[in-house]
């Protein structure tokens, strides 16, 4: 199985992939993945793989769909089951010694050139994580525990791929409840920010944005 693992980072919706290192393909870079073991069950697999290529034990995971044309492989009929995990920053990606080179995160308008059908699988990625943000709370595995609206906002306009209305926007996302205000302020060079928190740290149907 193979992982797209997303986390958004300064306004961007970034991806993480990392560099084959043998084969026929040996340079290219290609999402995270590897061979299930046997006796070993779908996600239980994936999860041990995204921890080998990141270090990460608690990501939001989400099985995407089968691969299978024969050709994705140059030198095997491989089929390979796709997942999307979130992230809430990338700076938590601390890969374990040894398994897996060091990979980097890329824009996911800019992406290099992937390896097999990778590039495929991103896409597929994408439009399931745009879907989502529409419908659930998902937005809550890609931000930090508290965060302000503008942070919100920002990361909804990174995966839909456009500005959103802010006056409609928030006025939306207020009425469906998702959100409980917390004690504090964030402070900077512009005025004090109102800190957030969605009140479900686990996946919920809302109503359609």
């Amino acid at each position: 199985m193979d992982t797209a693992l997303f986390t958004a980072d300064g306004g961007r919706l970034v991806t993480y992939v990392v560099p084959l290192t043998r084969g026929p393909l040996n340079g290219k870079w290609a999402f995270p993945g590897g061979l299930v073991r046997t006796g070993e069950m779908l996600d239980d697999a994936a999860r041990r793989e995204l921890y080998a290529a990141t270090g990460l034990c608690d990501a939001y995971l989400e099985q995407l769909f089968t691969f299978g044309d024969p050709s994705r492989d140059p030198v095997a009929h491989v089929v390979s089951v796709a997942y999307m995990a979130l992230a809430r920053e990338r700076g938590l990606i601390a890969p374990p010694s040894g398994g897996y080179p060091e990979g980097r995160w890329f824009e996911v308008s800019a992406l290099p050139p992937l390896a097999y059908d990778h590039g495929l699988m991103a896409e597929y990625a994408l439009k399931r994580l745009k879907a989502k943000v529409e419908y659930t709370n998902i937005a809550y595995a890609l931000l930090p525990r508290e965060f302000t609206f503008a942070e919100l906002e920002e990361l909804y306009a990174a995966i839909l791929g456009r500005p959103v209305d802010r006056r409609n926007f928030r006025r939306r996302i207020m009425a469906m409840g998702l959100l409980a205000r917390q004690p504090g302020e964030r402070r900077g060079a512009h005025r004090p920010a109102a800190l957030y928190t969605f009140k479900q740290q686990s996946l919920q149907t809302v109503e359609m944005l």
